[in-house]
């Protein structure tokens, strides 16, 4: 997982197969891919809305230093974290690589 933390994005990154695919998954826990496998997603919890909102900004941090901006639902006590290259129409290395990053936060820990 330790390249997936270092690696930057990509923008002419292409759709990763189902091989490599299922590979990255298995390096991302607590991530799953829809039924389609266009989207990963992974929710966060926490025990306070301050928690969350600092963990919401930490991610922006990841998304914009990355150029690669993912869906969130917040709530008082979790935020769920999903990312697609939408660009291409499913999942790209860079999901991964934002995937980890953001699940490298110490803000991630939650409570």
């Amino acid at each position: 997982m330790n390249d997936l933390l270092l690696a930057q994005c990509d923008p002419k990154a292409p759709l990763m197969d189902a091989d490599t695919r299922t590979r990255v998954l298995a390096r991302l826990p607590g991530w799953q891919a829809d039924a389609e496998h266009k989207v990963i997603g992974r929710r966060f919890g926490f025990q306070n809305f301050y928690q969350t909102m600092a963990f919401v900004d930490a991610v922006a941090e990841v998304a914009h230093a990355q150029d690669h901006h993912p869906e969130m639902l917040v709530g008082f006590d979790a935020c769920t974290v999903s990312f697609s290259t939408h660009s291409r129409g499913g999942l790209t290395l860079n999901d991964a690589i934002c995937a980890a990053q953001v699940s490298a936060l110490p803000e991630a820990a939650g409570g």
